[in-house]
């Protein structure tokens, strides 16, 4: 049930005559309902912007970091079976570089 308007006559001049529809016909609403939709446009384009930058550096980061940190664990394996075997054959165990 819709409250009615309190006073004059009780027919519509043209005007709105419920509380509830005043309010939602207003300026102000419809200022805020404006401002509601520009926010969430502007919230979709910085969703899709970020995904696509995240995508990025996902992809970034699986080409070039994890072969380097494959590579780097293979070599420090490298380096700790010349140390073993140079101190099974009786030889001072001294790291060894590679690569330099």
């Amino acid at each position: 049930m819709m409250a009615k308007r309190i006073g004059g006559t009780g027919k519509n001049r043209g005007e709105d005559s419920t509380i509830l529809g005043r309010i939602s016909n207003s300026e102000i609403v419809s200022h805020g309902r404006r401002a509601a939709g520009e926010a969430v446009g502007v919230s979709k384009k910085l969703l899709w912007s970020t995904g696509k930058a995240a995508w990025i550096a996902g992809t970034t980061f699986l080409i070039l970091v994890v072969p380097l940190i494959i590579e780097m664990d293979r070599e420090a394996q490298l380096n700790e079976i010349d140390l073993q075997q140079a101190s099974l054959l009786g030889a001072p165990a001294q790291p060894m570089q590679r690569g330099f």
